[in-house]
């Protein structure tokens, strides 16, 4: 029988399976038995007769883990025109309460993401946090973000406040326990964070991603030092790292300025692969080192031959070059010419207007002797690994890119600083980075930045609050209402000025588009007789007056577990197919009130697809629900 459709976040559920996989013992009759688990895992169980024990705990602490795992309420809508190349682009700008919105891309990215990097408010005491709450979510969001609430979308949290450290806790714990879930296996998160928090952040993020799972800490000069600050100059801030499960982690290098591998082979077995030329000639010599064997002459493609500065030495040649005795103002190759022979195959020789060599007469050469040097080899040899102080993204690195930009914002982090920790972790091409605290869109300018200097397709996921912006701000001045207009704003210029083949589409945080799953609230919708108007507008039509195709199809894509990028072709009138590499069936959707003139045989569904659609379109012809039923898995609205 076809099935109604309903919401299918359950988090609870997730974990319970996951207890399920590790401790199939501990389920007895479908019941998990918490005596059994105890038993199973013996002296790591807690005594709870011994109220003391090592952890962070604070006021709120549970009520957290609540939030945390309560379903979303909402859904998210395109905004067409909002972005550019829409019709190209697997890139996302996502407005809305930042919370509830991980909770409705959980089901889609889960296990998706590789790197997440977020810049939290530092709860200095003049930051404000998001104003959580159990209510309704969405509707909440809603109502705050309509003006129709003093309450406002943020809330302040002063030192004087008695809870200033839970607050912030409260805050920051269910959108990391989110997070966590979006990591790939071998995903990373690297957190900014400031030293009013640095501590209680790495006990809390311990406890969610694991002791084991901590990378570790740099710590970033943020800005030059100055005289401010009663003690110390505050001029560090910090970057907690954590891995999703660290032994899928691939080590981090560093030492590595990606930028000097310019060049890109266009043919052989190394084709696409990024190079720089280094020259062989090495200016200096020194006699006591013995290096007789550095200095021959090498042949150029016109038969002519080089060699570095020096006493000019017969041509008579032997294995194609002649070996000298080195003196101390003779200059040399970097080669020994044991692994010139070796590796004569390597060598790049190229015609320049300038040489620091000389030819067979004495001359300056016109040629110059480079070798190859592959960054994929330098990745895969190098020990080095990145510095823990992290000195050259300052935040003055932010303020002139974004001044070029013409972009008004303070504060924000360079986003050199990203494309940094994107290198240093070794991000591949094809790859997803998010960032649920947006601001100015610095992580989504960062990986266009990279994909322009590879060829890269790496995605981003950018999730921004429309924060009102301050009357005296300068951006406010420019014409800027909210945070995420300059974001969007931003991410424009960025692809106009680095690679106009980039792109991205934006979608907003809503309530569903469907009446039944919408909650009604006599505070804030009415009384009595808006809740009967309001179910006898469901009976008439299940969706809200006004919704378009493609907010329905979004919100159904949603619940069926499809990211908002799946491939959509609109197969007959008014039904779509989607499609995706990371869900195993095929899935259906119609907003369509009626499939009188629709031929759903041509269709060609399948068993294993899914089929979304109006229970009113088959007007109660139950013969022709039954048959698309015994096609495919039905659901109907």
């Amino acid at each position: 029988m076809a099935e109604e459709f309903k919401p299918q976040y359950n988090f609870t559920d997730d974990r319970l399976n996951e207890l399920k996989q590790l401790f199939p013992e501990a389920w007895e009759d479908g019941v998990f038995n918490v005596d059994t688990l105890r038993s199973l895992i013996g002296d790591y169980s807690t005594d709870h007769s011994v109220k003391e024990h090592f952890g962070l705990n604070w006021v709120g602490k549970q009520d957290a883990r609540k939030i945390a795992s309560k379903p979303p309420t909402g859904t998210l809508k395109p905004a067409p025109g909002e972005g550019v190349n829409e019709e190209n682009t697997e890139n996302l700008f996502i407005e809305g309460d930042n919370l509830e919105v991980l909770k409705i891309l959980r089901k889609s990215y889960m296990g998706k993401i590789k790197m997440i990097y977020i810049d939290p408010p530092y709860n200095t005491g003049n930051d404000f946090i998001y104003n959580d709450s159990f209510e309704d979510s969405t509707e909440d969001y809603l109502r705050k973000s309509g003006e129709k609430s003093e309450e406002g979308l943020l809330v302040s949290n002063p030192k004087t406040s008695g809870k200033y450290h839970a607050n912030w806790l409260n805050f920051m714990y269910p959108r990391l326990r989110l997070a966590k879930d979006l990591l790939k296996d071998d995903g990373v998160i690297f957190i900014s964070i400031g030293e009013d928090e640095i501590d209680n952040l790495t006990l809390l993020s311990k406890e969610i991603f694991g002791e084991e799972n901590f990378l570790g800490c740099a710590a970033r000069v943020s800005k030059k030092a100055n005289n401010q600050g009663d003690f110390w100059s505050p001029n560090f801030d910090y970057v907690l790292t954590f891995a999703k499960s660290k032994n899928n982690v691939k080590p981090f290098f560093g030492g590595i300025n990606t930028k000097e591998y310019k060049h890109q082979d266009e043919s052989g077995h190394r084709k696409g692969e990024l190079y720089q030329l280094i020259r062989l000639y090495m200016t200096s010599l020194d006699p006591l080192r013995g290096c007789n064997n550095q200095r021959y002459w090498i042949e150029c493609p016109d038969g002519t031959y080089v060699i570095p500065p020096g006493k000019i030495f017969p041509k008579e040649l032997k294995d194609g070059a002649f070996i000298p005795p080195a003196t101390g103002d003779d200059k040399v190759w970097r080669w020994s010419y044991k692994s010139y022979l070796e590796k004569k195959e390597q060598l790049f020789i190229k015609k320049v207007k300038s040489s620091n060599l000389i030819d067979q007469d004495g001359n300056p050469a016109k040629w110059n002797v480079f070798t190859k040097t592959y960054l994929n080899d330098v990745i895969t040899k190098s020990s080095a690994k990145p510095n823990s102080l992290i000195e050259e993204h300052i935040n003055q690195k932010s303020s002139h890119e974004l001044n070029e930009l013409s972009i008004p914002f303070s504060f924000a982090k360079p986003s050199s600083l990203i494309k940094y920790l994107s290198e240093i972790m070794q991000i591949e091409k094809e790859d997803t980075v998010m960032d649920f605290f947006a601001g100015s869109a610095s992580s989504g300018h960062s990986v266009i930045d990279l994909n322009s200097s590879d060829n890269g397709n790496r995605k981003f996921i950018l999730v921004q609050l429309p924060e009102k912006i301050e009357e005296k701000s300068d951006a406010y001045k420019k014409g800027f209402r909210y945070i995420n207009d300059i974001s969007k704003k931003r991410l424009i210029h960025v692809i106009d000025k680095l690679d106009k083949t980039q792109g991205f589409k934006v979608f907003k945080q809503s309530a569903s588009n469907i009446y039944k799953w919408k909650n009604f609230e006599s505070q804030n919708d009415g009384l009595l007789p808006d809740l009967f108007s309001k179910i006898e507008s469901a009976f008439k039509n299940p969706l809200v007056e006004g919704t378009t195709p493609e907010e329905f199809i979004t919100e159904v894509i949603l619940q069926e577990g499809f990211p908002l990028t799946a491939n959509q072709t609109e197969d007959q009138d008014g039904i779509f197919k989607i499609s995706h590499p990371w869900v195993p069936y095929t899935l259906y959707v119609s907003m369509l009130q009626s499939f009188k003139n629709i031929d759903l045989k041509a269709l060609g569904l399948s068993e294993t697809d899914h089929f979304v659609c109006l229970d009113m379109a088959f007007e109660n012809n139950d013969a022709l629900k039954q048959t698309v039923d015994n096609q495919c898995k039905l659901f109907t609205v």
